[in-house]
């Protein structure tokens, strides 16, 4: 898995740092990070944008029907890494990487360690090498037994020697094995690479970028030490590769590059703060990047009607964009004008060709602002739009409780708060609420039937 540092240039030698065998069983063996309090981003445009850089890897991978989510992390890091069906990517990453051949180059690493079954081989490793150090301890409690019957500390000592060093010999199998591992995924995604006609030149970059970091950071690491190969290492396997290809100097798509600029600025504009986001849009000047950062930083921190006019004028110039209907909705909520903000919302959600279920949800929102009984019902339908195409949207089954609450249907409102729960990862406020909205309902209708699902989930996990 790819990584960089948290923040700073010092802290990039920490990716290098020595992973115990307990953090490489709770990343191996981690399949509910929602759940586990994983600081997750959600963003209707960066979402389908990511998506659409990992549509052809994914096939070349043969991926494409295996139902991968990938998941925005907010973490200033470069970092990405995969558990059971699912692709984290760290907003660091996204906001670092200056061309989408960068991310696709991630993902395509990532799609390798899936596509190659890794997490379940490591799990296999993890094993023989919990097994290694079980004996090894027993070996040296052994000989300090002997030792002590017969007064010999030599002996006793050496016990305890071979104790721990059958730690560290397990340790330092699994360490190996991740590395053997990561350089097996970096090839593997040089070969997804050529078989959609792109380039690796994106990958080179990304791991020039770790070594100078390193370098700079002054960090002296021990390369055995460490789960993934060294930067010059991989560089070194990789080089030859990816100039060899016929793809190596294939660029990104205008639009592409275009849509991967205006990811950039937003996230700079609501994660990085005004600073950051106004050095960024200075190296895009006169960009429709620019121009959109400029239109949402205005919406943060500046005056509505001016960022309603910004953002009327990016319509103006790309009237099928359904993120700048988003953002025009996004202002009138703040503006106090939710039937119009319901009007740009709808749009956006025509407009969207990734059918997120997040624009729905918003647009229910705006809809229960109008408040009136025709309104609140119509929230009602999209907001389960919404729900029906992303069901682990939690926040969304908060509004659909407040919306049903406010019509009266108070099972539903109990069910959809049990849901926002379970979803949440807090299963014993999701079986609680569960109960109370089957006690309201009639038995063996599907509402029941969901309410009953709920009740009866099974957790390995302690919020149960």
């Amino acid at each position: 898995m790819l990584s960089r540092s948290r923040s700073t240039i010092a802290k990039t030698a920490r990716v290098f740092a020595t992973i115990s065998l307990a953090a490489a069983v709770a990343v191996a063996g981690s399949a509910t990070a929602f759940a586990q309090g994983v600081p997750v981003v959600r963003d209707a445009e960066i979402e389908a944008l990511v998506r659409d850089y990992a549509r052809p890897i994914f096939r070349a991978a043969g991926l494409a029907n295996d139902g991968i989510d990938i998941v925005l992390v907010n973490d200033s890091s470069f970092n990405a890494f995969v558990t059971g069906r699912r692709l984290f990517i760290n907003t660091g990453a996204l906001m670092t990487a200056e061309t989408p051949n960068e991310i696709i180059g991630v993902i395509a690493h990532e799609a390798g360690h899936i596509a190659g079954g890794h997490q379940q081989k490591l799990r296999e490793q993890l094993e023989r090498a919990k097994t290694m150090a079980i004996i090894a301890t027993l070996l040296g409690a052994g000989a300090m037994v002997a030792g002590a019957t017969t007064n010999s500390r030599g002996l006793a000592g050496a016990g305890m020697g071979v104790a721990a060093g059958g730690g560290e010999m397990a340790q330092r199998s699994i360490l190996a094995y991740q590395r053997t591992e990561e350089i097996t995924a970096d090839r593997s995604a040089i070969t997804y690479l050529n078989a959609t006609g792109q380039s690796g030149m994106g990958m080179l970059k990304t791991f020039h970028r770790f070594q100078t970091a390193l370098s700079l950071s002054g960090a002296q690491v021990d390369p055995y030490r460490i789960s993934h190969p060294m930067p010059q290492d991989r560089i070194a396997n990789l080089e030859v590769l990816v100039k060899q290809s016929p793809n190596v100097d294939t660029l990104d798509p205008p639009t592409l590059q275009q849509r991967h600029d205006m990811m950039r600025v937003k996230i700079a504009v609501y994660m990085e703060g005004q600073a950051a986001a106004a050095r960024l849009m200075q190296k895009m000047r006169g960009s429709m990047a620019a121009l959109y950062g400029d239109a949402q930083s205005t919406y943060l921190y500046g005056n509505l009607a001016s960022a309603l006019a910004k953002t009327n004028a990016l319509i103006k110039a790309q009237p099928k964009n359904a993120y700048f209907q988003e953002l025009r909705g996004d202002i009138l909520m703040k503006a106090n004008k939710p039937g119009d903000a319901a009007d740009a919302y709808s749009k956006a959600v025509s407009l969207d060709p990734a059918r997120s279920g997040l624009l729905p949800v918003s647009l229910g929102q705006a809809l229960m602002a109008v408040g009136t009984p025709d309104s609140l019902k119509k929230a009602v339908v999209q907001i389960n739009n919404g729900l029906g195409r992303d069901k682990e949207n939690s926040t969304g089954y908060r509004y659909l409780a407040q919306a049903y609450g406010e019509l009266g249907d108070i099972p539903g409102a109990e069910l959809a708060t049990a849901e926002g729960h379970f979803y949440s990862g807090d299963y014993k406020d999701a079986k609680i609420f569960a109960m109370r909205a089957q006690q309201q309902m009639k038995r063996g209708e599907p509402r029941w039937i969901r309410a009953q699902d709920i009740i009866n989930y099974k957790s390995s996990g302690k919020s149960q």
